[in-house]
């Protein structure tokens, strides 16, 4: 049987018998996932370098002790949001990266408001919602971030994400639900609405894109 064929758990278990080429397969199989978390809640590459190298040497030193009752990478989800936020808290300074990639894997495409415009009016918007996005999701309070980015950035359930992040399921839905709305407050002069401001606040982000 292939290692690259076997179960989390079964290489988990080959390497607390002493299989060091089973940790390695490990590391090979969820490097990008996590440097990629890393790179959203960090909003800096060096920083999400660092987080990556934190959370292997984290999960090689306790890994001894899984026991399975949860999946592996619910728990190295878990290890990997609490490194970046102890990298945060070290680390005052905030820069930022590019936020393409996040737009489009989290479904926020605004609709222009002139939609007739040229096509350098076009990106130029674009790239002033890109802008005020990228503010927007820096701007969300500590225990909202990782909520928005686990379940509408990488597609989690709320179920998988209560796990990683030790909360109630109906607590992570209601952080998401705060945090979609602050982001279609903060976004809300790129969408083509013109109701009553109050019944925007009640529209959430998914929702305008019929999600």
């Amino acid at each position: 049987m292939l290692t690259s064929k076997k179960s989390d758990l079964e290489l988990i278990l080959e390497f607390q018998k002493g299989d060091q080429r089973s940790f390695e397969e490990l590391i090979s199989r969820y490097s990008t996932k996590v440097h990629s978390l890393a790179s959203r809640l960090t909003r800096n590459t060096e920083d999400a370098e660092e987080v990556l190298q934190d959370v292997f040497v984290t999960v090689h030193r306790k890994i001894g002790g899984f026991e399975g009752k949860s999946s592996f990478s619910s728990w190295l989800y878990r290890v990997t949001v609490n490194a970046a936020f102890m990298k945060l808290r070290k680390r005052k300074q905030d820069q930022t990266v590019p936020l393409e990639e996040l737009v489009q894997q989290a479904q926020v495409v605004p609709a222009l408001k002139s939609p007739e415009s040229s096509f350098v009016d076009s990106q130029s918007i674009r790239n002033e919602m890109l802008e005020a996005l990228e503010a927007a999701i820096r701007k969300l309070p500590d225990d909202y971030r990782p909520v928005f980015i686990l379940r509408d950035v990488d597609g989690l359930t709320s179920r998988e994400v209560s796990k990683i992040l030790d909360l109630t399921v109906p607590a992570v839905k209601s952080r998401l639900h705060r945090s979609r709305l602050m982001l279609r407050r903060r976004l809300s002069r790129f969408f083509v609405d013109q109701r009553p401001a109050v019944q925007m606040e009640e529209l959430d982000i998914a929702a305008v894109n019929g999600k």
